[in-house]
């Protein structure tokens, strides 16, 4: 199982925003991924951290992934606790539904921001 710590944020939300994506695989090795998204907000700035992180572990071939993640909306989302009310955050969360699907197993764990810092 390869775990994913996903972050992404917004200054001024909207605002100039980015995402980031620390992945740890079984034999010790790290990844990272990263990139910028121009205006957007932090929600949809943390979705394609997590976009990012499961196209990589599908590109890769990983099957088992642990999604870490110190956003509460997006780990309950996506977990199916809690409904997606926000019309832009649809298609995001339909495409990380997708790409879940081509996976064996993918775990959501909300982390306190202090634990998702690296």
């Amino acid at each position: 199982m390869i775990t994913a710590y996903i972050d992404g944020g917004a200054r001024g939300n909207p605002g100039p925003a980015g995402y980031g994506v620390h992945i740890e695989l079984p034999d010790g090795s790290v990844e990272e991924l990263h990139g910028g998204l121009g205006i957007a907000t932090n929600n949809v700035a943390e979705y394609n951290g997590l976009l990012a992180a499961l196209r990589w572990a599908v590109e890769q071939g990983h099957r088992d992934v642990r999604i870490k993640a110190d956003s509460e909306l997006l780990v309950k989302q996506m977990r199916g606790e809690y409904k997606v009310k926000n019309a832009g955050l649809l298609p995001l969360v339909a495409r990380a539904r997708l790409l879940v699907g081509q996976l064996d197993r993918v775990i959501f764990e909300h982390v306190r921001r202090e634990q998702n810092k690296h």
